[in-house]
């Protein structure tokens, strides 16, 4: 461990050094990214340094329980405060997932349960848009189909923090566990004789991906435009606004209406594509590194169950974690936090465990 925060602070340290230097802000996307990273690591070095005080203060006291009394009484203190430091800096160098501080395309399809199944879609979008809205973060439904009953065959929203989010803390950080089936147990409001009815509403998260990050080559692409329907601004219905962009290579096919023009219709479906195309590549890229141990949480199929949301014990529980509580109309209000933090302990302890246990 102690190579691994040496590299560590000398990297912080040669930052500090290069951020120092006026000619580096000529260049203002190299100072972006300098800082971006200068920032991701500050939590990191403050945990080593904390736990290199830790480490030198039970020195200390050690070499001095000798010859006075006071000192050996401080030890047993020192020690359970250094290796509380040594697990928060052990959890501190698990690898940080490069894509945590991205803005998120966040989609929403009902599954096998017809109207009950776009109902519930459309209980997790308001609880997702609320969720967001606790964080500050903003918030724009791109695509949707509507059901008869209000709920939502199929809806897409994209999901961007406002300046730049701390380590852990953008959406892509907090929301990328979501991905998955979802379940829900109640009475449908289609249900004349009170019986529980399950259902289920797939989610998929996708993080946004830079322009220059994924290269799509024109040719490759077969742009339709086609009249908007549904509701929305005074060219719904009335001009070929809507536009629906398929890349040739992957079959990968996006739509997108809701703008008010083309070339706005285009632009947002250009970075849906963008998102799915880099989805895409990690996936491969996961793989083929499939030799190395993945996260428990981080790797399981999105066809998988992976939360119940039950009405009649106002219950939640994910199955991957194993969390439950007994508050799902406040979590369905948008208090999503202890649901999420679930996810990330349970992949940061797999991470330890794969750590611990050393190469495969």
């Amino acid at each position: 461990m102690l190579d691994s925060v040496q590299s560590i602070l000398d990297e912080y340290a040669d930052l500090e050094l290069r951020l120092a230097d006026p000619e580096i802000h000529t260049d203002q996307n190299a100072v972006r990214t300098l800082n971006k990273r200068y920032a991701a690591l500050a939590p990191t070095v403050a945990a080593a340094r904390a736990w290199r005080s830790a480490s030198d203060d039970l020195d200390t006291a050690r070499e001095l329980a000798a010859d006075d009394d006071g000192f050996a009484a401080e030890v047993p203190g020192l020690e359970a405060a250094h290796a509380e430091a040594e697990e928060h800096l052990r959890r501190m160098l698990i690898p940080r997932d490069p894509d945590d501080d991205r803005d998120i395309i966040l989609e929403v399809k009902a599954g096998e349960g017809g109207e009950e199944s776009a109902l519930f879609a459309g209980d997790l979008l308001r609880m997702y848009l609320r969720y967001a809205e606790s964080r500050g973060w903003r918030t724009v439904v791109e695509e949707a189909t509507e059901s008869d009953l209000g709920g939502y065959k199929d809806v897409r929203v994209s999901v961007r923090a406002k300046g730049t989010p701390g380590p852990g803390e953008g959406p892509w950080a907090r929301l990328k566990y979501e991905g998955g089936v979802h379940r829900v147990q109640r009475v449908p409001v289609t249900e004349s004789q009170g019986r529980i009815h399950t259902s289920a509403a797939g989610v998929l998260v996708m993080p946004e991906a830079e322009e220059v990050e994924v290269t799509i080559d024109p040719h490759d692409l077969r742009i339709d435009v086609y009249r908007s329907s549904g509701p929305g601004g005074q060219s719904v219905n009335t001009t070929d606004s809507a536009v629906r962009i398929t890349h040739v290579p992957s079959g990968l096919v996006v739509s997108c209406q809701n703008e008010k023009s083309q070339l706005q219709n285009k632009e947002a479906a250009m970075r849906v594509l963008r998102a799915r195309l880099h989805q895409l590549a990690q996936d491969e890229a996961n793989a083929e590194a499939s030799a190395v141990r993945r996260s428990q949480v981080r790797t399981v199929d999105r066809s998988e169950r992976i939360r119940t949301y039950n009405f009649a014990e106002n219950r939640i529980s994910d199955h991957r974690t194993g969390f439950k509580a007994y508050n799902l109309d406040t979590v369905l209000g948008g208090e999503l936090d202890a649901v999420v933090q679930s996810a990330i302990d349970a992949d940061e302890a797999a991470q330890l465990a794969a750590l611990a246990d050393g190469p495969a």
